[in-house]
């Protein structure tokens, strides 16, 4: 139940003591309304409005949680287009950069005040619905002001934020519906589709993670394989990683108690997250140059904790437990992902006029990319995701797309091969390139991998944002993957 002052479900006037044959005319007639209020009629930064309608609000996700969405319906055909949910990941981080920089209709540029149209947007084949999760992320707040959080509530707001958006917009809930996902929200989209699998109101039919974290062991054993394969590390490091942090023919880079290991783990770290490499793109320039490893704003020492590889929290033993653990925070401080410039969407978004079209509430914080408060104190529960996939899987009806991003290191390809692989289901169609056209040729757009109901597909050249590096090649995979065509 949503807490007072909520927009209401919509009524439809004077329907009481009509038939069903007029009723339902009616009904059919209005199916299109937008809930009061939430409609976008003028954009500032477009030479030309679009075609499409789309809707900027609230959603109830639990008593005092507002989450904020932008809502964009399809550019033909929304009443019978599948309905796609994005969320970017962090935790923390805002599904505006998904929006605006991604996969959304129009593309933040460089000045911070034009917008351009994406040629590849998503919503040219589907309604896709951004949410800005969790509360304290973005322009989503709660009343009281508190934004710790973890894994498992975050999957219940994000459904009830779901469930408020049917209840105003009805008329898609019988439409197929999809979960998607990039970097944290391999965590998000499984723990949010075991709530929605659940509920038969909802007509689920899939779900796509990309460049997802799906297992802490799994993505640090593998990074280690990744930077040594692409020339960062050198035979010297590499020998020495495999004398001390491998036996048996097995290597445990992830939380080896040997100290001689921990010493060449954080020569490999410094190699990979602080030389100034872009994490998110191996062969992307770092943008705003090469930063130091650490830095002093104010009252407050800031690490980056958006990598999600090596993770710190207490744990049976982690070797970079004590290395990176983040000081409490005296100030309120900005949070932009390393090598990443998120100026012109924060310029973008801050405005005045941007944020009345949006009808963004007084009590919203200023629009960051990533919430340090959130990020700081978000308890992470689950260290692998092979239960919610499995589950997934054995209801034998859902589709799933794991993508990556061929140069990511933050979520490299490596590792969620490697985690697709150990959900040991049945191979459908052996490893193999898959083509897009683009100039009337075909290209290879990576490597793809199908077993029964689940495909691992990468997508040559591309880092952690798929969509911004390739955006043809995403709009091909994206596009397949809804219309359920051969990759």
């Amino acid at each position: 139940m949503c807490p007072p002052g909520s927009p209401p479900a919509r009524a439809v006037p004077g329907a009481a003591g009509m038939g069903p044959l007029l009723l339902g005319a009616l009904l059919l007639g209005l199916s299109w309304a937008a809930p009061p209020g939430h409609e976008v009629t003028f954009l500032p930064g477009l030479t030309k409005q679009p075609s499409f309608r789309h809707f900027s609000g609230y959603l109830c996700a639990g008593p005092g949680q507002h989450l904020h969405y932008w809502f964009v319906e399809a550019q033909s055909n929304p009443q019978s287009s599948p309905l796609v949910l994005w969320l970017n990941g962090g935790p923390g981080c805002s599904s505006m950069e998904g929006f605006l920089k991604e996969h959304g209709p129009f593309l933040i540029q460089p000045d911070g005040v034009t917008l351009k149209y994406n040629d590849y947007a998503w919503n040219k084949i589907a309604n896709v619905l951004y949410l800005e999760s969790p509360a304290g992320v973005g322009f989503s707040y709660s009343e009281d002001k508190k934004y710790a959080t973890n894994d498992t509530e975050v999957a219940r707001n994000n459904y009830l934020a779901l469930k408020d958006f049917l209840r105003l917009f009805p008329e898609y809930s019988k439409n197929d519906l999809f979960l998607t996902g990039e970097s944290y929200g391999g965590v998000y989209i499984p723990t949010l589709a075991e709530w929605v699998m659940q509920d038969p109101s909802l007509n689920l039919k899939g779900i796509a993670v990309g460049n997802g974290l799906s297992s802490y062991e799994i993505n640090d054993n593998s990074l280690v394989y990744f930077a040594y394969y692409h020339g960062l590390l050198g035979t010297e490091l590499w020998k020495d990683l495999q004398a001390f942090c491998c036996s048996k023919e097995k290597c445990n880079f992830h939380d080896n108690s040997n100290l001689n290991c921990t010493l060449k783990m954080e020569e490999m770290i410094q190699i990979v997250e602080e030389s100034g490499l872009n994490i998110y793109n191996l062969y992307a320039p770092c943008d705003g140059g090469v930063p130091g490893s650490m830095r002093y704003e104010g009252d407050c020492l800031i690490t980056h904790d958006l990598g999600n590889s090596f993770i710190r929290m207490p744990m049976k033993f982690s070797w970079r437990q004590n290395l990176f653990r983040m000081p409490v925070a005296r100030n309120k401080v900005r949070m932009d992902p390393p090598c990443t410039n998120s100026t012109a969407l924060s310029v973008y978004l801050n405005s005045p006029e941007v944020k009345k079209a949006l009808h963004i509430s007084p009590d919203a914080l200023e629009w960051q990319v990533c919430s340090f408060e959130v990020n700081r104190y978000y308890k992470r529960l689950y260290m692998q995701m092979n239960d919610q996939y499995l589950k997934l899987l054995g209801a034998m009806k859902y589709r799933i797309l794991v993508y990556n991003g061929d140069v990511d290191m933050a979520c490299n390809f490596l590792g969620d091969e490697w985690f697709v692989d150990s959900l040991c289901q049945k191979v459908q169609v052996a490893r193999r390139p898959w083509l897009y056209t683009e100039g009337g040729e075909n290209q290879i757009g990576g490597f793809v991998k199908e077993f029964t109901n689940i495909a691992f597909l990468t997508v040559k050249g591309a880092g952690h944002m798929v969509p911004t590096d390739r955006p043809l090649a995403a709009f091909t995979m994206f596009s397949r993957f809804i219309k359920n065509e051969p990759y």
